[in-house]
């Protein structure tokens, strides 16, 4: 096999490719140019889509060319859900986002050198074509019957599914189609979900071209129970920091399973394979020092948002549990950290600054004023990691992180933090 595809393989990023032998053959006969496609459903892409800009990065590190294609037609009709119609978002929107995925997805590969990466939007083709076009060209050379065979659209078939989505896969086949014409694109790579839509554009340029080309998809990400991975309590794990702060970021990874923590490793994290067997073995036999989970932390962070940015968030869980001077953390970090542990907001009142005891309650790290007093009593409460010792202690314009935070703790492990309002 192709030394490219067995590190993919090794790395977990190979569930299913059309002929194997074939397509290893290919990538061995000279540089292939392959490409993977974003639809713009959101303002940012998440960490599912970052599995697919690695394996183009991959791709193009071992020589090859990468196509990162921005969906802004496909964007506007929706790839079909499993249960229940899409919603259209606005043309507009759709426009805008697209043009944030762009500068996103630029990012992770070179635009430098012979294998120097493209980044096309499939507006510029679609929209030039007509649908009595799109009907000729495209559309005669698809089955309905095996378009209804498909298991999305055959799920579907019993609530109902609109000509919209259902014709969603003559769009993305059409993307092949004009790359393979347009770049001579040979390989398109997806997530698994998108097999379907992938195999059908592998026949219907051996329908009009007369060639071969091929497809690769990687498996979905998983927890240790089978469910989706990449989801916090508040959403999706994004990789815009205004949508997922690189606080927030790092400190997802650090709470990777320990079950699951070598897979991800292998697929976000340049480390080699010895390295990363070393660290296999060493969470094998001490858990407990998360030796592996701080490392994909700190590799996944670095890729996404900078080293800069990455210890400055390590800055700052330390200081959360007391391990480092809030005082010293920028205002964008501090505020990102306050966001984390759920900040309630708290006014003056009568001008005066509110008691500790109450802000401690009202961060919700004890259940009420008397458990308040009760814990500055016993030594077990903290205001800004300093233990507070006066139960009619009141805050100070001193007590302020950046003006409006105070972080409360309860013993080593119950954080909160109130902002102070008005």
């Amino acid at each position: 096999m192709n030394a490219l595809l067995d590190e993919l393989t090794w790395r977990g990023f190979v569930a299913e490719s059309t002929d194997v032998d074939a397509l290893a053959a290919h990538l061995d006969s000279g540089p292939v140019t392959s490409y993977v496609g974003f639809d713009p459903t959101a303002a940012s892409l998440h960490i599912g889509h970052l599995m697919q800009l690695l394996v183009a990065r991959r791709f193009q590190e071992a020589g090859h060319r990468p196509i990162l294609l921005v969906g802004g037609a496909t964007g506007l009709i929706g790839d079909p859900k499993m249960t229940g119609e899409r919603v259209m978002n606005e043309t507009d929107v759709v426009h805008e986002w697209a043009e944030r995925l762009r500068a996103q997805v630029s990012r992770f590969v070179s635009f430098e050198g012979s294998n120097a990466a493209i980044v096309e939007n499939n507006y510029s083709w679609t929209s030039q074509m007509s649908a009595l076009d799109f009907l000729r060209e495209v559309g005669k050379h698809f089955s309905v019957n095996r378009m209804l065979a498909r298991d999305v659209v055959a799920r579907r078939l019993t609530d109902g599914i609109s000509y919209t989505e259902f014709s969603y896969v003559l769009l993305q086949s059409l993307d092949y189609r004009e790359l393979y014409r347009r770049h001579g694109a040979t390989l398109q790579t997806g997530a698994q979900d998108q097999w379907g839509n992938i195999t059908a554009g592998i026949d219907y340029i051996r329908r009009t071209e007369g060639a071969t080309v091929h497809g690769l998809v990687t498996p979905l990400l998983t927890k240790a129970d089978g469910t989706k991975f990449g989801k916090t309590e508040s959403g999706a794990v994004w990789i815009d920091p205004e949508l997922t702060s690189p606080f927030a970021f790092h400190q997802f990874w650090l709470n990777a399973e320990d079950a699951k923590v070598i897979d991800y490793l292998k697929i976000f994290s340049w480390r080699s394979r010895d390295e990363i067997e070393e660290l296999a073995l060493e969470t094998a036999q001490a858990p407990h020092k998360r030796a592996a989970q701080r490392a994909l932390a700190d590799d996944i962070t670095d890729l996404v948002h900078g080293r800069p940015e990455r210890e400055a968030a390590e800055l700052a869980g330390r200081a959360l549990f007391g391990r480092g001077d809030l005082a010293e953390l920028p205002d964008s970090t501090l505020t990102a950290v306050m966001s984390e542990v759920q900040a309630a907001e708290i006014a003056p009142t009568d001008g005066q600054l509110p008691l500790v005891a109450d802000v401690l309650a009202a961060s919700g790290v004890v259940s009420s004023k008397s458990a308040a007093r009760r814990a500055i009593a016993e030594g077990g409460a903290y205001l800004n990691n300093q233990k507070v010792t006066d139960v009619e202690a009141r805050l100070t314009n001193d007590d302020l992180l950046a003006g409006r935070w105070v972080l409360l703790r309860r013993g080593k492990r119950t954080v909160g933090s109130v902002k102070l309002v008005g």
